[in-house]
């Protein structure tokens, strides 16, 4: 999942695509590296950011999803808004990926079961401004685990079809470093939930807290922070994890050629006969 982020304040590239021409070709870009799904939100979901009204999200993000799915895009749409996911499904958006799994609009899990799309619920507590003040848990992993089930719970009730429905645990949304790495050391628990499983890192806090400099302590800036996350990338799609959002889509799916590879050669060969 190619990321797209149509605003002028996310934590990596804020303001890069916001106009709407260079977001277009920059989700025209990550198609053709390879993205099975570009994923165009207009609104940041960054530690700290405050919202936006839905008409300026909608404004954002209605006229990139309408151009990109005209010339053959497969794309998801990033909003916990009822009526942007609704607008966008309605010019040919395949996917509603929603950062609060249904919660900050009850109106949500509603409208995806009627538009009978695939609908990502993510591991949420509170609205960026105030999920730091939630990295409280017992066992973040039975803790993730149980909140992802009432997800489950709310949206099969409200009509989704269960082979619809995408989890997320929500990397880095009212979660601490050691959080974090918890969750993706134990990722099994999480895809013996039965559902399919969406795992975003790319250039998050925690790889730069990671990747610190030795003398400074300094974070890695975001931007040099993408080998850390590929290197995630194949471990992650080594333990049966369905798609990774990231904002660097052709090493991702290079990583993913070579694993398909070895798996081949571990069956028996490659699959199309070929010595190499």
């Amino acid at each position: 999942m190619g990321v797209l982020n149509v605003t002028p304040d996310s934590f990596s590239d804020g303001g890069r695509w916001l106009q709407h021409d260079r977001a277009v070709e920059h989700g025209l870009r990550l198609w053709a590296e390879g993205a099975a799904l570009v994923d165009v939100g207009g609104e940041s979901t960054r530690p700290g950011a405050p919202r936006v009204a839905a008409p300026t999200e909608l404004g954002r993000v209605l006229p990139v999803v309408r151009d990109l799915v005209a010339a053959g895009v497969a794309v998801s749409v990033d909003t916990m808004r009822a009526s942007v996911a609704q607008a966008c499904v309605e010019v040919g958006a395949v996917v509603v990926n929603d950062v609060s799994g249904g919660l900050a609009d009850p109106a949500m899990l509603r409208c995806v079961a009627d538009a009978g799309v695939d609908y990502v619920a993510m591991h949420w507590r509170a609205h960026s401004a105030r999920m730091a003040d939630l990295a409280r848990y017992d066992d973040v992993v039975a803790d993730v685990r149980r909140e992802l089930e009432q997800r489950v719970e709310a949206a099969l009730a409200a009509g989704v079809r269960p082979e619809r429905l995408v989890l997320d645990p929500g990397i880095g949304f009212a979660k601490t470093a050691e959080h974090n790495w918890a969750l993706l050391a134990a990722v099994g628990t999480l895809t013996g939930l039965g559902h399919r499983l969406l795992v975003g890192v790319s250039r998050k806090r925690f790889l730069g807290a990671l990747l610190a400099d030795p003398v400074t302590g300094e974070p890695r800036p975001t931007g040099e922070r993408d080998a850390a996350a590929l290197a995630l990338t194949t471990v992650l799609a080594e333990r049966g994890v369905w798609a990774v959002r990231t904002h660097t889509v052709r090493p991702h799916v290079d990583a993913l050629r070579v694993l398909s590879r070895l798996a081949a050669e571990g069956a028996g060969g490659p699959v199309d006969g070929s010595s190499g």
